[in-house]
């Protein structure tokens, strides 16, 4: 099926959108209806990295910090802390004091005795993050910053042998003081620190519950959250429950505008979360989700998909038959980056010498980021020049792309270096070999409609691409084991800071978070000159420096920021997306009596 064929099918649904009938159950209850676009893959946080099962994570597990529902910019809080961390050593040590009492959810691991949060869990939980059969993309918030954490990496020789992981080994850069109080030392300071101990990865868990469930704990997620988990259909629906034994946490958030501070009166003093259940539903199909939206389905949409934009906004307005359903619009600029990576040890695509790399530019060139914005993305984008979306520190608003669209310089670029063409149009390797290559996609929609703005892109190289659709999960999963030679993907900042997207291309990284397994030296070196400095004129022309050899190199085709045009029904309370969580689901209310009169 061609572009435009997509493109009609999916328009001509635009005519059933007028006032869709009610089809949501009523209920006395107070759920919270929401959905995720792709399906969850593991809940322990020091596995999951994508945005569904992060989403749900956050709500279970947590984190020593967390951030200020409300502040703009962003700001961080205690969480389970009773107080902010007393820093010390001029950066370098963290002394961290717990509230007592908080307890985690009853499980069978725990043998019928009340489970206490500790400072020892935290510090197993930091450990947990370097064991190599965990494999947790996550390693490179700690890797070479706790002070003395080369007794936990197991490529370290000792007496000739390779030292094993042991989750018991101690460190002088992890040590509980007492029951309540834990010490973090680094070697050198890091100023995003804090923002590292806000992050869900960094959420405790109980050590009798990993031993009890071995590889299988992913899907026993036992925390200390707002909400634990209820009924789990796998890929399909999820359902979270109040935690009736969540400590009492009142609200008290301060507001800085009219809309912010109207959410900061409505929550004053009272008890988190706001809601009994929360029903999470996947769906993958872009065209199910507004039209579940428009059903009544879901209280509200994120990220309408721009595909289907027209079927809900006019020229960038909501559409007036949905104002009159009372129905809100939210336009909101998240920190996030799309873009397509390819492997860097891949035998065809990757590779350092000039070949592969004029491979890859030319393709990189034959990207029409203006087409796709106006296309695909219906305007609510913005071209990506770099790895770095607006608003995160190190950004630099004049820095542009050297990669622009230029199908002639694409073409002569691999004309030059070898790559002929055969008699059926399409390009041979330097060595006479067909270029054939392979790119994974999503198997919905979203995914065609991907692989034929590739297949345009590349045919006009005369490269011949095929491609292979599977779930978001196995995806990811066949990435870390390197073996996806070219895919799509997208990145939303952990913490709001050039680092956390940088890491993204840090050799270190391959096989975690670095799915192009891009190993530069002189990045590197860039990458970790950066991470000694605090925001400052000095990091950001490191960063720049760093963009520059990332599009030499061209491991990855940076794609655009996105602008999501969210979705509100008029019961639901409280919302206000934050740049940094994925969720906020502990603070949303719904107005029960509003929706049930609309779904008679």
């Amino acid at each position: 099926m061609s572009l435009r064929v997509l493109f009609a099918v999916s328009l001509g649904l635009c005519s059933l959108i007028q006032l869709l009938p009610a089809k949501a159950a009523a209920s006395t209850e107070k759920v919270l209806r929401v959905l995720v676009s792709t399906p969850e893959s593991s809940l322990d946080p020091a596995v999951a990295s994508d945005v569904p099962s992060v989403s749900i994570n956050e709500n279970i597990f947590e984190p020593m910090l967390r951030y200020d529902y409300l502040a703009r910019p962003v700001k961080l809080k205690p969480n389970t802390l009773k107080v902010m961390p007393e820093i010390l050593d001029q950066g370098k040590t963290y002394v961290l004091r717990l509230q007592p009492g908080i307890m985690f959810t009853p499980d069978p691991a725990f043998k019928g005795k009340p489970r206490e949060l500790t400072a020892e869990d935290y510090i197993y939980s930091i450990k947990r993050i370097y064991d190599p059969t965990v494999k947790s993309p996550w390693l490179f918030m700690f890797e070479g910053k706790l002070l003395g954490d080369e007794k936990l990496r197991p490529s370290t020789a000792k007496d000739g042998k390779k030292q094993e992981f042991d989750l018991q080994t101690n460190i002088p850069g992890l040590q509980a003081v007492d029951k309540y109080t834990l010490r973090i030392r680094l070697n050198a300071p890091d100023s995003n620190f804090l923002f590292i101990l806000a992050t869900t990865a960094t959420g405790a868990m109980a050590k009798e519950v990993v031993d009890a469930y071995g590889n299988q704990v992913g899907n026993h997620p036992i925390g200390t959250g707002p909400f634990i988990l209820g009924t789990w259909q796998r890929s399909f629906r999820i359902e979270l429950l109040a935690n009736p034994q969540y400590r009492k946490t009142l609200f008290n958030d301060q507001g800085t505008d009219d809309a912010t501070k109207k959410i900061a009166a409505s929550l004053a003093g009272q008890t988190l979360p706001r809601v009994s259940k929360v029903e999470i539903k996947i769906m993958e199909e872009q065209q199910s989700r507004v039209l579940g939206f428009l059903n009544n389905e879901f209280d509200y949409l994120e990220q309408v998909p721009p595909p289907l934009s027209n079927m809900v906004l006019d020229d960038g307005k909501l559409k007036p038959a949905l104002q009159q359903r009372g129905i809100r619009l939210s336009l909101f600029t998240p920190l996030q980056t799309y873009y397509m990576w390819m492997n860097m040890e891949d035998p065809v695509i990757g590779g350092y010498t000039p070949e592969k790399i004029a491979l890859r530019r030319a393709i990189a060139l034959s990207y029409d980021s203006k087409e796709d914005i106006a296309l695909m993305e219906k305007g609510l984008a913005i071209q990506a020049q770099s790895p770095l979306p607006p608003n995160v520190l190190g950004y630099d608003p004049n820095y542009k792309t050297p990669v622009q669209y230029d199908l002639k310089l694409a073409n002569a670029l691999l004309d030059k270096f070898g790559y002929k063409r055969g008699a059926d149009h399409y390009r041979n390797l330097p060595d006479g070999q067909p270029l054939h290559l392979q790119m994974h996609s999503l198997a919905s929609t979203t995914g065609r409609l991907r692989d034929e703005v590739w297949r345009k892109n590349l045919d006009a190289l005369g490269i011949h691409v095929s491609f292979k659709t599977d779930k978001h999960s196995e995806v990811l999963r066949a990435a870390r084991l390197g073996k996806v030679q070219m895919t799509e993907a997208n990145w939303i900042a952990d913490f709001p800071d050039a680092e956390n997207f940088y890491q993204l291309l840090y050799g270190p990284n391959a096989g975690r978070a670095n799915y192009s397994r891009f190993n530069l030296p002189a990045f590197n070196t860039l990458y970790e000159q950066a991470m000694r400095l605090g925001d400052s004129p000095e990091r950001t022309a490191i960063y720049r420096q760093m963009a520059q050899l990332m599009h030499g190199y061209t491991p990855w085709v940076p794609r655009i920021h996105p602008v999501t045009a969210d979705l509100l029904q008029p019961w639901l309370q409280n919302y206000y997306r934050h740049p940094v969580d994925f969720t906020s689901w502990r603070y949303l209310d719904v107005d029960v009596a509003a929706r049930n009169k609309v779904l008679k």
